[in-house]
């Protein structure tokens, strides 16, 4: 009898004990499946973040035939989105830091909405300047905020691949802007398509309101880790910085170096633009995942910045052998686009507690910066010596921005000696 009570004993126990794996399972299941639609929105919201950029690139003929917006103004609004960007985002950080991701990611879709109305009402072109100014702010917010929320909403295996997606998002903007919207436009005119947008953008606001956890209390500063941790944040900013002159002169004239230099229509000429974005979108989801893993993330950012360099090195070459356009492209996104990415990664990784929207927003801003100052360095070089030279330049940006974390990693590499 006592052999036959201990067998039932260790059934239960074994019964209970599959009950319990099977329970967490179950849980581990439904925490991911709720995470999903999280992760989507927080995609949305990098989306919406940079839409009215988007936008008035894609609208662009529109706007200088029914606006009487000229070339030179109309360029402008890239300078005015990006510079209110970089200006204003480590006040974001703070602010997202101090009142909570989940008001902020509401905060900057409200803003994304009342940008892209204004520009859909905009009479001229000094409304179009400041409705697109206004969506800086957004953008300020966009890193801190969505990045806050992922700390708080998903466990650290996750966040590499929520963090490549939400990334992306930037990529599937530009894509909607592009072609969904261009066609809206098309069909009902520019300014239904932008108010389409701005409906879209303030429906995610609705849905960020009732999705998102609610906003908790920031933790206390770091010390001695923290700043350790600011020293690494503030390297990062300065590869960011580096990185998005890259990015930017090859976002901005890579088409145009199709049409001028290789000969290609201007249909056809956009096409790499296109490759550049599928393969940025590709990469961002890819290098953040490798970079949640342990002993993979510090050496990433020099690496990635190594092949961008490859890339720009190809482009350079494209000049003489038009065909390597192509593959040069592939390399952009796969490289130097998701570099970016990855960098939002290791600040969540490196950042003190409570300090994950600053130390976000300074990266932000860097990258930011980098958009506003490299084209117009980019244009100089090939005005003066063409475009062989202006790659080149390209090419050294993103070998400084390797150099910079090379740097970092190896110092974090170093054995510590008594």
């Amino acid at each position: 009898m006592a052999d036959v009570a201990s067998e039932r004993a260790a059934v239960q126990m074994m019964s209970g004990g599959e009950a319990s794996r099977t329970g967490a399972r179950e849980v581990a299941a439904g925490t991911a499946a709720a995470g999903t639609p999280v992760a989507v929105l927080l995609t949305c919201a990098m989306a919406f973040s940079m839409m009215q950029l988007f936008l008035v690139g894609a609208l662009g003929p529109r706007l200088v035939g029914e606006l009487g917006v000229s070339r030179t103004e109309l360029g402008l609004t890239t300078t005015a989105g990006f510079g209110v960007a970089a200006l204003l985002s480590p006040v974001a950080g703070r602010l997202v830091d101090r009142v909570g991701p989940r008001r902020c990611v509401v905060a900057l879709l409200s803003l994304a909405a009342g940008s892209l109305a204004l520009i859909g009402a905009a009479p001229g072109a000094a409304g179009l300047l400041g409705a697109v100014a206004l969506g800086g702010l957004p953008q300020a917010l966009a890193n801190p905020a969505t990045n806050k929320v992922i700390l708080a909403a998903f466990p650290a295996e996750r966040r590499g691949a929520v963090t490549g997606w939400k990334q992306s998002g930037v990529q599937f903007g530009a894509f909607v802007a592009g072609v969904p919207l261009s066609l809206l436009a098309a069909a009902v005119g520019w300014r239904g398509a932008v108010w389409a947008a701005a409906g879209a953008a303030a429906a995610a606001a609705v849905w960020a309101a009732r999705a998102l956890p609610a906003d908790g209390t920031s933790a206390a500063r770091g010390g001695s880790a923290g700043a350790a941790a600011s020293g690494a944040v503030g390297r990062l900013a300065v590869f960011s910085f580096l990185l998005g002159c890259g990015v930017a002169s090859v976002n901005t004239y890579l088409a145009l170096f199709g049409t001028q230099r290789l000969g290609l229509s201007a249909t056809v000429a956009a096409v790499p633009v296109a490759v550049l974005g599928l393969a940025g979108i590709a990469g961002r989801v890819g290098w953040s995942r490798a970079a949640n893993g342990d002993g993979r993330a510090e050496a990433l950012p020099s690496l990635l910045a190594l092949g961008a360099v490859g890339a720009a090195l190809l482009l350079a070459a494209a000049a003489l052998l038009h065909p390597l356009v192509w593959p040069a492209a592939v390399a952009v996104g796969v490289f130097a686009v998701s570099a970016n990415a990855v960098s939002m990664v290791l600040v969540m990784r490196r950042s003190a507690p409570g300090r994950a929207g600053q130390d976000s927003a300074l990266v932000s801003a860097g990258f930011f910066a980098g958009f506003a100052v490299g084209p117009p360095l980019f244009g100089l070089a090939v005005s003066a010596a063409g475009y062989g030279p202006g790659w080149l330049l390209v090419a050294c940006e993103f070998a400084g921005a390797a150099a910079v974390t090379a740097s970092s990693a190896v110092r974090r590499a170093r054995p510590v000696t008594a």
